[in-house]
């Protein structure tokens, strides 16, 4: 072998030995684990949207003609698979270990979301368009929780701040990826409940629950 093609194959040799480390490096850094605020976040999202699930499972039960809780319900299950599947990828215990109807078990939210889905479910049987308000909340709500800190983990003494959880908070690819899906079906969920909700007071009526009613026209096109 000559010197030069010699040399050659020497620098191949020592790009291959940098090289490797520093991609497993970066491996590595991709499936790290997930600071406090991620995880807390994670695991309050997995049964929030199992919350959303349960109440239009019972809602859409009472008032079998909204034919939207039935067509919104399917996409909430696959939501809550998808946070259920974020907690296996990270090693995070699943909050949930009962997947009835209006149970939730998480030791952290579990009696907040209990609550939450009997006061929301009891609005919502008090009428028709009550239960179509309860579905628009909880997608107003939702959006404002994948993005944002929710308020319920910021009020809560875990050290966990403002800012210092959500959508907006992790750099996470693989929290972004799947918190820009649960965004994107939460707009087409609030818009398919105003659409219903309007057929019963008016075109151009509804107003804001939770978000401001800025946020509100732009995701309905407004």
């Amino acid at each position: 072998m000559s010197p030069a093609k010699k040399n050659i194959g020497l620098s191949v040799l020592l790009a291959i030995v940098i090289a490797v480390p520093l991609l497993l490096a970066f491996k590595g850094s991709r499936n790290a684990a997930l600071d406090d605020g991620e995880e807390t976040h994670l695991i309050y999202m997995r049964e929030e949207e199992k919350l959303a699930r349960d109440v239009y499972l019972t809602l859409g039960g009472k008032y079998p003609e909204l034919q939207v809780f039935a067509n919104i319900v399917v996409s909430e299950q696959s939501h809550t698979d998808a946070m259920r599947d974020k907690l296996i990828q990270f090693d995070i215990p699943d909050p949930s270990t009962d997947d009835s109807v209006g149970v939730f078990t998480g030791d952290e939210f579990g009696p907040f979301f209990t609550a939450t889905f009997a006061n929301l479910t009891a609005l919502g049987n008090s009428s028709p368009l009550n239960a179509l308000y309860v579905g628009a909340f909880i997608e107003e709500l939702d959006m404002h929780d994948i993005v944002d800190c929710p308020i319920i983990i910021v009020e809560t003494d875990n050290g966990i701040g403002e800012g210092e959880c959500g959508m907006s908070y992790t750099d996470a690819q693989a929290l972004i990826r799947s918190y820009g899906n649960l965004l994107d079906g939460s707009k087409s969920h609030l818009r398919a409940f105003v659409a219903n909700i309007e057929l019963l007071i008016g075109e151009g009526n509804y107003v804001a629950q939770y978000l401001t009613q800025e946020e509100v026209d732009e995701i309905l096109g407004r």
